[in-house]
């Protein structure tokens, strides 16, 4: 069995429409999370959110692949080594 892993994921919305869609995903992945802080920019017109996650890296992947398919997304994680 994999061992779980802190992770952060850093998550950038540039067109608005997205954020109801990066919001049914993290509901998805809600046992993992361990707290988020979301930023709107509305001079920029955009969103960012950080999520703190602890979860096998497999989990991880799944769930930055998801909200990187959304488009207008860009997500990132940094994962602990252990």
């Amino acid at each position: 069995m994999e061992e779980k892993r802190i992770a952060v994921a850093a998550i950038v919305i540039d067109e608005q429409d997205a954020v109801t869609e990066v919001n049914r995903v993290l509901h998805d992945y809600s046992d993992m999370i361990i707290g988020r802080m979301g930023l709107p920019y509305r001079e920029r017109g955009i969103s960012l959110i950080s999520v703190a996650l602890d979860a096998t890296p497999d989990r991880i992947s799944c769930l930055t692949g998801r909200l990187g398919q959304i488009q207008g997304v860009s997500v990132k994680a940094a994962i602990s080594k252990k």
